[in-house]
């Protein structure tokens, strides 16, 4: 038989002293113990009680553990270290009693509980004989960074973290040797601090942070404080030159110009996910929005960002207005359905980029899963062999063109992939291209119609060049009719072969 069940030891980190920087984990965890056990000196005040205050609820048992000395002397026989290793010793007792009595035991420690903490001081002595977790905490040395603004390194530098305590020589040698440090223990320590940074040539990059993130806190450059005022719970950093001077000493220049550019985006032809994690993070950077109205509502708010609608037809016009932004030094997403190489804004945006008052202004174009390739997915792989991509519209190209081209491409037997299909303006063309590639093709050449696949009103059919109804389709479709090898599988999924059927 098991024995009777212990207690399970916490060592909670509470963050540098603000109490809404103690974690949700660390909250639980002190609103739920029996035994709250907090540290604190001669005088019985504990920063940490204090901070894990808002957490605690009534009937607990608290543990206040007194230092018996802090900086004083003591006529204890072992001398200090002594006397320390007796209270600790028997604070562990203290614990140890509440554990074997099956109560749970929070053990509060500022800062982090394994980071100059005295929480570790009974970890060593009671976390091999109960089961112990440790909750890591916000250190001071985070705090302190946030409060005066600075990074503390980047790249690959390196972070030294030094007690005050050790010799103003020995401080001095880490303190010239590394990239940035963080110097704890201050308080009565200060002025060998102070001398040590000196000694190291780091005064004057040198910054002083006191009781950070409470409502006392305190910061300046460190030569200018004065050591009499220095407590305990203060610390000195040394940032990396790299991270730049102190937020507010920089001069800016606004005269400065900014660098604008034009990324012409695709969304894809439907859903979010099918917007590439490119192409987001193009979206999410951008100062300006500029696209067709309908496609710019598929691009979630932003209020820091000015959305640009316009309509369909004033392709030109949309570009020039993208480029002007740009030119000016704003970050400007032109949104595109589908790719933006494909029928779409990136040949506009490029032609009208190379007017002479706009030479200069950088312009990218980030890929998208066009329609053709959604509809063809859902269906299987019409286009795994040869396939062209014909715009039926004759907006920008007359019509005798285009039922040109769509005579050769039935002549060389080429999938077909039929874009912008049929509109209110022009209803009779899709017809005329169905009776054009019946010229060449026979009657069962099998035709694909997939109408908003990815989007809420998606429908996809599966027919014959013979038996298509061009009065089903508008333009939400792609319309791919198949080559003489495109094929329906007895499982229902249309592909075109890899190998064509004359190959050698």
């Amino acid at each position: 038989m098991s024995g009777p069940r212990t207690g399970r030891l916490y060592g909670v980190g509470l963050g540098p002293g603000d109490p809404e920087l103690v974690t949700v984990k660390a909250a639980r965890l002190i609103a739920a113990a029996d035994v709250v056990a907090f540290h604190a000196a001669q005088h019985g005040r504990s920063v940490a009680r204090s901070v894990a205050a808002p957490y605690l609820r009534a009937g607990q048992v608290e543990e206040l553990l007194v230092y018996p000395v802090t900086t004083e002397t003591t006529d204890h026989p072992g001398g200090y270290q002594g006397a320390i290793d007796e209270f600790y010793e028997a604070a562990a007792a203290r614990l140890a009693a509440h554990l074997d009595a099956g109560r749970d035991v929070v053990v509060l420690a500022e800062g982090d509980p394994f980071f100059y903490g005295s929480y570790m001081h009974m970890h060593k002595r009671l976390a091999h004989r109960y089961p112990t977790e440790v909750v890591p905490g916000v250190t001071s040395v985070s705090g302190a960074a946030a409060a005066v603004g600075r990074p503390l390194v980047e790249r690959d530098e390196v972070l030294t973290v030094l007690p005050g305590t050790l010799p103003a020589e020995e401080l001095a040698e880490w303190l010239a040797t590394t990239d940035a440090a963080a110097v704890m223990k201050l308080g009565r320590t200060f002025g060998n601090v102070r001398e040590a940074f000196d000694a190291a040539g780091v005064l004057d990059r040198a910054l002083y942070v006191e009781r950070a993130s409470t409502s006392r806190q305190r910061t300046m450059p460190l030569a200018d404080v004065d050591p009499v005022t220095v407590p305990y719970f203060s610390l000195a950093l040394l940032p990396s030159p790299l991270t730049g001077p102190t937020p507010g000493s920089e001069q800016h220049d606004e005269a400065a110009p900014r660098t604008g550019e034009v990324v012409v985006v695709g969304l894809g032809p439907g859903r979010r996910s099918w917007t590439t994690p490119e192409a987001a993070e193009a979206l999410a950077a951008a100062d300006d929005l500029v696209g067709y109205g309908p496609y710019l509502d598929r691009v979630p708010a932003n209020p820091r960002q000015t959305r640009y609608p316009s309509d369909n037809r004033v392709e030109a016009e949309r570009a020039a207005h993208a480029l002007e932004l740009a030119r000016s030094g704003r970050r400007v997403a032109v949104v595109s359905s589908g790719d933006p190489g494909v029928f779409a804004m990136a040949a506009a945006v490029l032609e009208v980029a190379e007017r002479p008052e706009y030479a200069g202004v950088p312009v990218r174009v980030l890929p998208g899963l066009t329609a053709a390739q959604a509809v063809a997915a859902r269906v299987g792989a019409p286009l795994g062999h040869d396939f062209a991509v014909v715009s039926l519209s004759d907006v920008r190209k007359p019509w005798d063109v285009v039922v040109e081209r769509l005579r050769h491409a039935s002549a060389a037997d080429l999938v077909l992939a039929l874009y912008n299909p049929r509109s209110k303006a022009r209803p009779h063309q899709l017809a005329e291209a169905q009776a054009v590639l019946l010229e060449g093709r026979k009657p069962d050449t099998v035709v694909v119609v997939g109408r908003d696949v990815g989007g809420p009103e998606e429908s996809v059919t599966v027919t014959t060049l013979g038996e298509f109804d061009p009065e089903t389709v508008d333009m939400r479709c792609c319309v791919i009719v198949g080559s003489s090898q495109t094929r329906v599988s007895r499982g229902g999924a249309v592909y075109s072969p890899r190998t064509h059927s004359d190959a050698s």
